[in-house]
């Protein structure tokens, strides 16, 4: 199968899925959205039925659900938040598991397409915790939350015309951006890693010509084995990266000590 068979409509597809259903319009279901979808039935799967009948000694559907909400709780949760942290772990929770599924599809053969490789959904993610941290600073230190977030104490005062600033942009403007482009730009350049991979093969072996064209492609081959591989490290990672600084902001957003 060559790269005109694989991609019939050009390079563009690598990047610009067809719409399924509703083409064209802002309701258009693609490849994209069929695959948030179905990662957000996973998710409710696993924790709505998994979650659904505690029994003393669990069931695999129970034990998956508990060891992930453990694992949340225990390793984000409380260890950045402290010991209110416990109230954090639904919250939390659902951005990991939701960004770890939609960023697994990028090992799916014939797919190879992370959801989160949209600019979209990092952004949208972003935005929401971007207002979450704002909303906690505002409800735990009080309509001068943005004040004396800009204006640290211990300051010498001269230097807040410098410090001011810097702390706005880089806390109100800079932070929703940096955990989109973060997440966006991991999962795209594994998307095209992938894909480069999957087509040097293809190519190879579609194209007989040469004798040893076969036994070369086993080269990208096995690259394409390991990347899929690293591929469900780099699926957990950024998942984990997100979650934790969301922990982070939140938690600095609380306390006037941070």
């Amino acid at each position: 199968m060559t790269f005109a068979a694989l991609f019939p409509h050009g390079i563009s597809e690598l990047f610009n899925w067809k719409g399924i259903l509703f083409d064209g319009t802002p309701y258009e279901v693609n490849k994209t959205v069929i695959m948030v979808l179905v990662s957000v039935v996973v998710c409710l799967a696993i924790f709505v039925i998994g979650g659904r009948k505690k029994a003393l000694v669990p069931a695999t559907g129970q034990n998956v659900a508990e060891v992930g909400y453990e694992f949340i709780e225990k390793n984000i949760a409380e260890e950045v938040l402290g010991h209110d942290g416990h109230k954090w772990t639904p919250f939390l929770g659902t951005i990991f598991f939701f960004l770890f599924f939609i960023n697994i599809w990028s090992t799916f053969p014939g797919i190879q397409f992370p959801a989160s490789s949209r600019i979209a959904i990092p952004l949208i993610l972003s935005l929401v915790t971007y207002f979450v941290f704002i909303g906690v600073g505002f409800y735990k230190q009080g309509p001068l939350y943005m004040i004396k977030a800009i204006f640290p104490p211990g300051v010498p005062k001269a230097l807040y015309i410098l410090i001011a600033p810097i702390e706005f942009i880089s806390k109100f403007l800079v932070r929703p951006m940096s955990l989109a482009v973060r997440l966006f730009a991991n999962m795209f350049a594994g998307h095209i890693l992938l894909t480069l991979f999957g087509i040097m093969t293809a190519e190879l072996v579609a194209h007989k010509s040469g004798v040893y064209q076969i036994p070369i492609a086993v080269l990208p081959f096995l690259g394409l084995l390991f990347m899929t591989i690293f591929e469900i490290l780099v699926a957990f990672l950024q998942a984990y990266i997100f979650t934790t600084l969301t922990a982070v902001y939140i938690a600095e957003s609380s306390s006037e000590e941070h």
